[in-house]
């Protein structure tokens, strides 16, 4: 059983955020994420870090803007996850809007593997590109870049994926995590890092006089839910400046003024694009457009972030649609046989789990390693086979445990076994040889084992504490509806004694509650669970606003219970 444990609330920033006007239930949740004054929750794109504290942004915008003058022409290479699908479509329309001749080209997961690779670079010499520019990816293309630059073709990277030992020998590097950037938020998603760059080639194009009656000065603005889509949908740290991008994008959603893609995404998850929430954005639309590069192309999914009209792109939104149900079938089919392997581990067990079945399906197995890692409490690593029999492995982790630095640390001490690795601290791939699997998992084993204690293994549910049933209200679920939560600035929480007053299972999985506290009752849900429940339950619960034909109810979200 997990351990439930109230987040500690800093007095005095309690105190202070109060005194400025902060309600004080939102200032208990605040102080208790490490806020300490209100400008930390400002939401105005005055608020924002510059963009001349980016590294090189400068040197990228005088590129751009050289290559737009000279007419030159560029191709986005962008990665195949949510992420670098928007930061394809915000680079392109950005680009155009500027005067930029610019296309795209997406590696097949399947076909070409993860990022600039030397092969997808003699493809993309085929458009015959003056300047290359990479979204998402790139940071560590060292051969890659160097075929390009072989064939004549500039590179400028924009990534924010860690660095490797080694950097590529780009025309222009722009991430915020290379040694030497100054920038406050580390935590910028890739689109984030091509929003930024746009910002930067708007001003040196307005300093150069290039905009006119003719060709007005755009508005960038009109991107940010691209931006707002992208951060979630990659799941980076929402620190103060991911929460201002967030928060802008889906002001523009909630107006009405999503893209049609964005907007038809919502449409067909059944989402009401005026109420829309970070919980949308990751758990709706980010699914439904990475399913395009997991188990077909990214293509599709960047063609409906560009499409101009309504009708283009419900037509590509319904088909990313379906694709996100055989998604969801194929990792269905994939849970179980995982868990059949696995059967139970216990707390002194192994520290990490590596596990491969042959059949698996490549694109899915990152998702396969997020369920596992939430029900274990463990690093997971998920393997399938590719067509030449290599392993293809995708990677999540628990705190405590950064996996591209364990990564790192296991190619250094069995040289050869891996072929290829990238990622973040919690999100990383690997490749390893056919008949690697064995050592990989005694060495990424034995890595973890120096990394984590058995504290971290213990599951921990932190909340928010226990509410009076005065307090829990439309309104307040209102209040909370309005804040931007997300990874590192977690959703509330919180903990309360309920009586079990009615109960009945619904879309064979879930339960439909009335529960009371202090003689109010209220309605809540279970999902994914249809186990019957005893007269009375300690439950984890968030609190929402379920909109169902037009009317707006009450409802508590129960995540965890325990008699």
């Amino acid at each position: 059983m997990p351990d439930i444990v109230s987040r500690n609330v800093d007095a005095a920033a309690f105190g202070a955020l109060k005194a400025a006007g902060c309600d004080p239930r939102l200032a208990r949740i605040f102080a208790a994420r490490g806020l300490t004054s209100m400008d930390e929750l400002a939401t105005t794109l005055r608020s924002l870090a510059a963009p001349d504290r980016l590294q090189h942004v400068e040197d990228a915008a005088r590129l751009l803007a050289d290559a737009i003058a000279k007419g030159e022409r560029m191709l986005i290479i962008a990665d195949y996850d949510a992420d670098g699908a928007t930061a394809c479509a915000l680079g392109v329309k950005a680009l155009r809007s500027m005067g930029a001749t610019v296309d795209f080209l997406v590696p097949n997961r399947f076909e070409h593997g993860y990022g600039l690779t030397p092969e997808i670079v003699r493809e993309a010499a085929v458009r015959k590109p003056d300047l290359v520019i990479t979204v998402d990816n790139g940071i560590a293309a060292v051969e890659g870049i160097a075929e390009a630059n072989r064939l004549g073709m500039r590179v400028l990277v924009t990534d924010h994926h860690l660095p490797g030992a080694e950097l590529p020998q780009a025309a222009c590097i722009v991430n915020p995590n290379q040694a030497g950037c100054g920038f406050p938020s580390k935590n910028l998603a890739g689109v984030g890092v091509v929003f930024y760059v746009m910002l930067a080639l708007r001003a040196e194009l307005r300093r150069r006089g290039a905009f006119s009656l003719a060709r007005p000065e755009p508005q960038l603005s009109d991107l940010l839910d691209l931006v707002a889509l992208g951060t979630v949908a990659d799941v980076v740290k929402l620190d103060a400046n991911n929460r201002i991008l967030v928060s802008q994008g889906l002001a523009r959603v909630r107006a009405g003024k999503a893209s049609p893609g964005i907007a038809a995404l919502l449409e067909v998850a059944g989402r009401v694009a005026r109420q829309a929430s970070v919980h949308d954005l990751g758990f709706a639309v980010g699914p439904r457009l990475n399913a395009a590069g997991r188990l077909q192309d990214m293509s599709l999914g960047i063609e409906c972030l560009l499409a101009h009209d309504h009708g283009r792109a419900m037509e590509l939104a319904a088909k990313l649609d379906r694709l996100n149900r055989e998604r969801r079938e194929i990792e269905g089919m994939m849970q179980e046989s995982a868990l059949a392997m696995v059967g139970a581990i216990e707390a002194d067990d192994a520290y990490t789990l590596s596990i491969h079945r042959p059949e698996w399906h490549t694109g899915v197995v990152g998702l396969l390693a997020s369920r596992l890692k939430e029900r274990f409490h463990r690093p997971v690593f998920a393997f399938a086979s590719e067509s030449a029999g290599r392993l293809k492995g995708s990677g999540r982790s628990i705190a405590g445990l950064n996996l591209r630095d364990a990564l790192d640390l296991v190619d250094k001490r069995r040289p050869h076994l891996i072929e290829r690795f990238g990622g973040h601290a919690a999100a990383a791939g690997v490749t390893l040889r056919p008949e690697g699997l064995d050592d990989f998992r005694a060495a990424f084993e034995a890595v973890a084992r120096e990394m984590l204690t058995p504290a971290d293994l213990a599951q921990r549910i932190e909340t928010d504490g226990a509410l009076a049933a005065s307090e829990i209200s439309p309104e307040f679920a209102g209040l909370l509806r309005r804040q931007v939560w997300g990874q590192g600035f977690p959703e509330p929480r919180f903990t309360g004694r309920f009586a079990v007053q009615s109960q009945r299972v619904v879309g064979d999985k879930h339960t439909k509650l009335t529960l009371a506290l202090d003689e109010r009752r209220f309605s809540a849900i279970r999902f994914g669970s249809a186990q019957p429940l005893p007269a009375a339950i300690d439950a984890v619960y968030r609190i929402e606003l379920n909109e169902f034909q037009g009317a707006s109810t009450l409802q508590l979200v129960v995540e965890h219970v325990s008699e």
